[in-house]
């Protein structure tokens, strides 16, 4: 069983938590592991739609990204993967307060990887779920890695 590399998951997770977009909506992963992850949002005004509540494209972003990097520790080293479906349901609303996601790989496979997420409150109320299908690409080009420590660690 490989065994994911903690100087990686610190190298990573700094590295995107600091790329544009995780950024623009002030988002952040908080823990990554084999086939888990946690990510944050602190509630802005920018997150807000016009009626007070928090935008459910905020909501998108965030399962997604969570579902993703539960999935991602178990490609291969030197791939890529892109999101190729995403089903979000939205179950309560939010105005405050922070949004944790946390992210469960499903299956992971050859071609495709499935990934689920769920948002819940501080207070620990569901806020929405969501499915994530992601592509897994065997293109070195898009991969991210040549200036990380290895992905894996021998167990």
């Amino acid at each position: 069983m490989r065994k994911l590399n903690p100087k990686y998951v610190k190298a990573i997770s700094a590295l995107v938590n600091e790329c544009p977009y995780f950024t623009l909506l002030s988002m952040s992963i908080r823990s990554i592991g084999m086939g888990e992850s946690i990510l944050e949002i602190d509630v802005q005004n920018k997150h807000l739609q016009p009626f007070g509540a928090v935008h459910g494209g905020v909501f998108a972003s965030i399962i997604d990204a969570a579902a993703f990097w539960a999935v991602f520790p178990e490609v291969d080293e030197n791939v890529a993967m892109t999101t190729v479906d995403l089903k979000v349901n939205y179950l309560a609303p939010a105005q405050n307060g922070t949004l944790i996601a946390k992210g469960r790989r499903i299956k992971v496979g050859k071609t495709l990887a499935l990934g689920e997420a769920e948002i819940s409150s501080q207070e620990g109320k569901v806020l929405a779920h969501g499915t994530s299908i992601m592509m897994i690409l065997k293109n070195p080009e898009m991969a991210i890695g040549r200036f990380l420590p290895s992905k894996f660690i021998d167990a």
